[in-house]
């Protein structure tokens, strides 16, 4: 019994310290990590869901010693979350170019058989989210949303038409005087090779080819 107490007690005081081993930390995804401004260059912002963060990095590093590239540290999903969360996307700094994008989220069909972002409310909040952007002072460009394919996807997911919402959105710009960077046009000559199969997403190449609008048309609102 004297045994038995004494390993317990050897037990109880080494345990919580292994407990307490820390874990490895996870890398900082430096797509959506914050970074350091360098001082005398103009400050950009991106806006938009997961094809946007497929071309943050390539356009920061077209634009590197011309502007400090930054992105909002999430995925932008749907316009209602623009609306819930853009001051705090925005922050307090000054943006000379805002580009933004939403779309694919919103065009996406629900359980309930509506789509996430019906079109009225899509117009509606792109209104909203266009003109707090307008308001910064900041020049603004608007993305039209990229293709997606047709039939059946890879996860499985139902998407509404791009065509009915870029309209929206190309509406809503123009009345706006919003420059529009035409992300759907550009790409989609050369969609079958660039895009993944059965994705809404695209391939390294594909994300580097919009990369290299993107920071075309920011370099353009910059007057360079």
């Amino acid at each position: 019994m004297k045994t038995f107490t004494l390993l317990l007690t050897a037990w109880l005081i080494h345990a919580p310290a292994h407990s307490q081993e820390k874990k490895p930390e996870k890398k900082a995804n430096p797509v959506t990590a914050p970074i350091q401004d360098v001082a005398g260059l103009p400050r950009v912002l991106i806006i938009g869901d997961s094809i946007s963060m497929g071309y943050t990095l390539p356009v920061r590093k077209r634009l590197a010693g011309k502007a400090n590239v930054h992105r909002i540290p999430t995925n932008g999903g749907p316009t209602k979350n623009g609306v819930a969360n853009l001051d705090k996307w925005l922050g307090t700094g000054k943006w000379e170019v805002i580009h933004f994008n939403h779309g694919i989220h919103d065009l996406k069909y629900m359980p309930d058989g509506k789509r996430q972002v019906e079109p009225a409310d899509y117009e509606a909040n792109l209104r909203a989210i266009t003109a707090k952007l307008k308001a910064t002072g900041a020049k603004v460009i608007w993305a039209t949303t990229t293709p997606i394919p047709d039939g059946d996807l890879t996860p499985q997911r139902k998407f509404g038409q791009v065509p009915e919402y870029n309209e929206i959105a190309a509406k809503v710009m123009q009345e706006n005087g919003v420059m529009i960077n035409d992300l759907n046009a550009h790409i989609t000559p050369r969609i079958a090779d660039l895009q993944n199969p059965k994705d809404v997403h695209f391939k390294t190449a594909g994300s580097e080819f919009l990369a290299e609008k993107v920071a075309t048309e920011i370099l353009k609102a910059l007057g360079q």
